[in-house]
């Protein structure tokens, strides 16, 4: 992976309806977005030239702005095609797109209602989250000290930056005890998500995984769930408690960066990747293939 600064890379980035020099693609020290956390984005991926579920990405990015109480001054239909803009103009067959909405710099003060809202498109080369020597004995999470916060003081279900300020300090926490991320549990301690993905537990069997109503239902999340009923597996989605991991003999994350991951170890509890695992692994990665055109 490229250690050039994300400022600093050549190339061209969409923003407000015109693509302009990656490195002219700024934005005003006094915006609000940056003061207030008052922007939402979107990760996704390419394979083979086409953007995996753009729509529904697309989708979402409009349905954080709302929770935001904001909207984004583009249709679905209309990001859809800047996302296609974007990835063309890069050259790029594999590769991870970043939109990002944000208000602007008209007002400066917690009411913004009058600022412009803004909008770009990124993409780049980024490889797996996670190497393949990695992914394949699993990952170590620790156990992050911070909770995913009660849905009555945040819009829990948004993509949006502020509400990631935590999950940055948890994952430094846990990369700086030799970890690759954190676990979450929710305020009331039962297990949530990882820093930037989802969560799943295999137990004889029969997949667990933590009800979404308490962070975000992540698209990866949702595929994995679809992948797993194709397959015909018991999939049952519920409060899980810290302690039931001890009985847990597989363990996944999921997310868009991170793809389906192993897990080999949370904290004191291990976890040894087994066949269910590598099965859904093998189906994302089909999943994810551009379709043949042919008939």
């Amino acid at each position: 992976m490229s250690v050039i600064p994300f400022d600093q890379r050549e190339g061209t980035i969409w923003v407000d309806g015109a693509m302009v020099p990656w490195r002219d693609a700024k934005i005003h020290v006094l915006s609000h977005g940056l003061h207030y956390g008052s922007s939402v984005f979107e990760g996704e991926r390419a394979y083979g030239g086409v953007i995996f579920k753009s729509r529904e990405h697309a989708e979402r990015l409009k349905r954080s702005a709302q929770y935001l109480d904001f909207e984004v001054p583009y249709s679905v239909e209309e990001i859809e095609a800047a996302k296609e803009l974007v990835l063309k103009t890069s050259g790029l067959q594999d590769a991870y797109l970043r939109p990002i909405a944000w208000r602007g710099s008209e007002m400066m003060g917690v009411s913004a209602q009058g600022n412009t809202i803004h909008l770009a498109i990124a993409a780049w080369e980024w490889p797996s989250y996670f190497d393949p020597a990695t992914k394949m004995k699993g990952i170590r999470l620790d156990l992050a000290d911070y909770r995913r916060p009660d849905p009555r003081t945040i819009p829990s279900a948004s993509k949006a930056a502020g509400l990631y300020m935590i999950c940055t300090i948890s994952k430094h926490r846990a990369e700086n005890k030799g970890y690759a991320d954190a676990l979450m549990l929710d305020w009331e301690d039962n297990v949530a998500e990882c820093t930037g993905a989802n969560i799943f537990f295999i137990q004889d069997g029969v997949i667990h995984t933590p009800t979404a109503d308490r962070f975000l239902n992540g698209i990866t999340r949702q595929t994995v769930i679809e992948l797993a009923k194709r397959r015909g597996y018991e999939l049952i989605e519920r409060r899980i408690r810290p302690d039931e991991m001890e009985g847990f003999s597989e363990c996944f994350i999921t997310g868009s960066a991170a793809e389906v991951t192993p897990v080999s170890e949370i904290g004191p509890y291990s976890f040894v990747p087994a066949a269910m695992t590598k099965t859904l692994m093998d189906d994302y990665t089909a999943e994810v293939q551009p379709r043949s055109k042919a008939a």
